[in-house]
């Protein structure tokens, strides 16, 4: 089996022929980081394929689809490469099974809010059923999953800033001070003090300093920098301005280097500013009202600039094509515009129906001004958040600055959000989603299609009737009726959703933002 992309590597390869995953760390490939992780029996220590350690020998190498199923073979993670760093596997977006749900709900932090009963609950299986399913997919329950996740958090705590150890056990999600040591201990190798002066140490060498939160209450007002890192090629300019054009003032602002945001989390509210640091990593400085949050508004973001996506893959599939090819050579690497809260696209999605995109920016920004709940503290040009579901589920149409009809079509979606009826959460079933949305008056296709690529991150997704997408068809000499796009759209499968970034970028160049349409809020 030749190694020519992530593309080629499964869940089902993991558990067979591993000759590819061995030429890959051979190579030291940093586009198969994230997709497996391998593990030296003779050091005790998991790693990316790409670690820059010593080669070991291929009977000492042991591979796992994931760091936590590392973590449960007992292996800790190397000091050099870093493995918790490196992009999530595109697999799990991917996957509309129960494992890939199962997977995305816990990277969205439903285990520890929730417990494994409640992940289970959402999913439509047993506790039993789900353990056994990952297990057997992934190699880990969704307990050790979670652990892996809150050492991650752990560690960027204890590196990045001055908070009490205690405090950051609780902020990272752990139960007990004990559980915490053990866990760091564990998979890092060291003591959670060691670790921090280690990264002082690290601080001292390059002039600077990891520290960004003064010690205190992990509930207290905290800023925390990340790096968030992604597969390149990442052109990130015209990702950042598909979000400035669309900006909704005093929730969101932007340009065509930067992206700044109001975030309503579990425990409280939070605002990201994020820029691409062109090192492989967006540069992200979250300033968060409960670092408790830090994990899901960690996970969010990635979410919304498609972090874990795996341009190698999507090349291969689309820029062999006829249509697409020349797009994607000239412009590899567009990644699908998500969104950090499902219910926020929705709604908005609603709102633009059969407006502009300016248009349903001005009506977005009115309804935040008198329904949005203001910050304790505005960052620059974001001050207030945007109306949760309950927010403006008690409303009439009248306080809406809606026509009547669109009015009642938002009230509707936001009761059925507010009372739990739909989740547009990374862990949803899309096809019930898509469902329910479509038995509600005033949402049509081209809305749910929309919300799936957006909101749930089906990279699968197609706006056959979107007008952007007719337009672009026809510039090309092709047919541009919906049945039309979506017989053309079958060989662009399981990207189809990127497919239409390029549709709408068309030939323009990466500092240029795709020409509005009437059917993209």
């Amino acid at each position: 089996m030749a190694v020519s992309t992530p593309q080629l590597l499964t869940g089902d390869e993991v558990a067979g022929d591993d000759d590819p995953r061995y030429r890959a760390m051979q190579a030291r490939d940093v586009r198969f980081d994230g997709w497996f992780f391998v593990a030296v029996t003779s050091t005790g220590i998991y790693c990316r394929p790409s670690c820059p350690s010593v080669m070991p020998r291929r009977d000492r190498v042991r591979f796992y689809p994931t760091s936590a199923a590392a973590q449960r073979g007992g292996f800790r993670a190397c000091k050099r490469c870093r493995p918790d760093t490196a992009p999530g596997s595109p697999e799990w977006n991917r996957r509309g099974d129960v494992v890939g749900r199962a997977m995305r709900s816990i990277t969205d932090g439903v285990v520890d809010r929730e417990g494994v009963a409640g992940l289970a609950r959402r999913l439509g299986y047993s506790a039993r059923q789900l353990q056994r399913l990952l297990v057997t997919e992934v190699g880990a329950g969704p307990l050790e999953l979670a652990r892996a996740q809150r050492a991650e958090t752990a560690r960027i705590l204890i590196e990045t800033t001055d908070l009490r150890v205690a405090d950051v056990a609780f902020a990272a999600g752990f139960g007990s001070i004990r559980q915490f040591n053990d866990t760091v201990r564990s998979v890092f190798g060291e003591a959670p003090t060691e670790m921090r002066d280690r990264a002082l140490r690290s601080a001292r060498r390059h002039n600077g300093s990891p520290r960004s939160v003064p010690g205190g209450d992990a509930s207290a007002p905290a800023s925390v920098t990340l790096r968030l890192a992604y597969r390149q090629p990442f052109p990130s300019a015209p990702l950042f301005g598909f979000l400035a054009v669309r900006a909704v003032p005093g929730v969101e602002e932007g340009d065509g280097d930067h992206y700044r945001r109001a975030l309503t989390l579990p425990h409280g509210s939070g605002v990201a500013t994020v820029s691409d640091g062109g090192d492989g990593a967006l540069r992200c400085v979250l300033q968060l009202e409960d670092l408790r949050d830090l994990t899901m508004a960690a996970k969010r973001l990635r979410y919304l600039f498609d972090l874990d996506a795996d341009p190698a893959a999507v090349s291969e599939v689309l820029g062999t094509d006829p249509v697409l090819g020349p797009a994607v050579e000239g412009l590899p690497g567009l990644r699908i515009p998500g969104h950090v809260d499902g219910d926020e696209l929705l709604v908005r999605a609603v709102i633009g129906q059969q407006v502009s995109v300016a248009g349903a920016r001005t009506i977005a920004g009115r309804l935040s001004a008198a329904h949005g709940r203001p910050l304790a503290t505005a960052v620059g040009g974001v001050t207030r958040r945007f109306p949760t579901a309950s927010d403006l589920a008690g409303l009439s149409p009248g306080d809406l600055p809606l026509p009547e009809g669109r009015g009642r079509a938002l009230l509707r979606v936001a009761g059925l959000l507010a009372d739990g009826e739909i989740v547009l959460d990374p862990g949803a079933d899309r096809d019930e989603v898509g469902a329910r949305l479509l038995a509600v008056p005033g949402i049509g296709p081209w809305t749910v299609a929309y919300v799936r690529m957006r909101a749930l991150g089906d990279p699968d997704a197609f706006l056959a009737g979107d007008l952007g997408v007719r337009r672009a068809l026809e510039g090309l000499g092709l047919p541009g009726g919906e049945r039309s796009a979506l017989a053309l759209a079958e060989q662009w499968r399981p990207y189809r959703a990127y497919a239409l970034q390029y549709l709408w970028a068309g030939g323009v160049g990466p500092h240029q933002v795709s020409p509005p349409t009437k059917e993209k809020p």
